[in-house]
């Protein structure tokens, strides 16, 4: 079955940034006010060091994304235990 999963959403006043994981990839969605971004990774680190190169994504909304990212993928190890 393939199906594609939101792994982190992550909404700010200067845009939005999602990585939805996907049966052997990772695609990474950011948008703001004029600019939009859609890319697809072979993991979840390769998408969110990508993150960092979207000339587009201000500080503020790249800190939080990463941010989210960590807790989910704590959350996911807590519960994979």
């Amino acid at each position: 079955m393939n199906v594609t999963r939101h792994f982190s959403d992550t909404r700010t006043d200067e845009g939005r940034v999602r990585f939805l994981l996907c049966p052997g990839a990772v695609q990474l969605l950011a948008e703001g006010h004029g600019w939009h971004h859609a890319s697809t990774h072979a993991t979840l680190h390769d998408a969110a060091t990508y993150l960092a190169v979207i000339p587009q994504v201000p500080q503020a909304l790249y800190e939080e994304a990463l941010a989210e990212l960590d807790r989910r993928t704590a959350l996911e190890l807590r519960y994979a235990a």
